[in-house]
């Protein structure tokens, strides 16, 4: 069976043999023996249990291109939709706030947060820090019991792509009105605790500035806080690897990238050949190949989401699966 570049990936890919564990795609981190695929040891061959059925769940899907989500909403200047949705896992949604709108603020009292800004202005106000303001290309970070509100700035609309843990609720300081939630009833308590502080973390990237302008590369894993992992890899464009260089699955998580600038190119077991540019939304569930690869004579980045965990990349036998 011959495999064009474009065409799917059939019943010959899940059948492959597998498997050897090895480090993830992420960018160094020094010091570390364990995390997503372990670090710094040895490869080895294993039997590795790959699922006979990895679907697509509602609202997953392989591609979501953000020229199809703004044609979709192009009357509204505010909206929300949710692109990415685990159990267990994260949650990724698009949120355009109208011009002079203002969120409440709020903070996740045991897991972070962190949005992109795709378009407009937003004035970000976390605690402990002064007051900035965000426009396209900025990475903001939010770690568990920071507060924080977002105010459009500007006559424009702001778009962001915000994640969040899926099992997470706000939690909102006492001065603020709660948002309600389905399902849940709102009370006082008292949190136990040291204060949140972000120490050493920087609050944000920003990414034409402090990357593009400076002429970087791979920043690396901007967000990692324990469970969480957002790793941006810059490069220019290389020749597409032929289809037989199937990438890597994962053992219990999704991964899903951001498309933060250029041409990324996709091959994911069971799904056409995806070109994604700056904005698009792709998405790999647990147990499917895939690889990424960067594609043009541009530069290209996209940032890998995944959470952080036991999960190993499991790759062909001798590790030559590609990314």
């Amino acid at each position: 069976m011959v495999i064009g570049k474009h065409a799917m990936l059939g019943v010959m890919l899940a059948a492959l043999p597998l498997a050897a564990l090895a480090q993830d795609q992420a960018a160094p981190d020094a010091g570390r023996g364990a995390g997503r695929g372990g670090r710094g040891g040895t490869p080895i061959t294993v039997w590795a249990p790959k699922p006979d059925k990895a679907p697509y769940l509602a609202p997953n899907k392989p591609h979501v291109k953000i020229a199809d989500l703004i044609k979709k909403h192009a009357r509204q200047t505010a909206w929300a939709e949710t692109v990415v949705r685990d159990a267990g896992g994260l949650t990724g949604r698009y949120i355009q706030m109208a011009p002079g709108s203002a969120t409440k603020t709020q903070f996740f009292v045991d897991s972070s947060m962190f949005f992109i800004v795709e378009a407009g202005q937003m004035r970000v106000t976390l605690s402990g820090q002064e007051p900035f303001v965000a426009s396209k290309g900025f990475i903001v970070q939010v770690p568990a019991r920071i507060q924080y509100s977002m105010e459009v700035v500007g006559d424009a609309p702001a778009l962001r792509f915000e994640v969040t843990h899926t099992r997470a609720v706000p939690f909102y300081p006492e001065s603020e009105t709660p948002a309600p939630v389905k399902g849940y009833t709102y009370q006082k308590v008292t949190l136990q605790g040291a204060p949140a502080t972000y120490g050493t973390t920087k609050p944000y990237l920003d990414f034409q500035k402090e990357i593009v302008d400076s002429g970087g590369r791979s920043p690396g894993g901007f967000v990692r806080d324990g469970e969480t992992a957002a790793n941006i890899t810059r490069a220019t464009g290389a020749p597409t690897p032929p289809p037989s260089q199937l990438g890597h699955f994962h053992d219990g998580t999704s991964e899903f990238w951001f498309i933060m600038e250029g041409n990324v190119e996709f091959q994911i077991e069971g799904v056409p050949f995806i070109s994604a540019h700056q904005g698009d939304i792709v998405y790999a569930p647990a147990g499917r190949w895939h690889r990424s690869g960067h594609a043009g004579e541009q530069m290209d980045t996209r940032i890998s989401i995944h959470p952080i965990g036991a999960a190993a990349n499991a790759l062909p036998p001798g590790g030559a699966g590609g990314e």
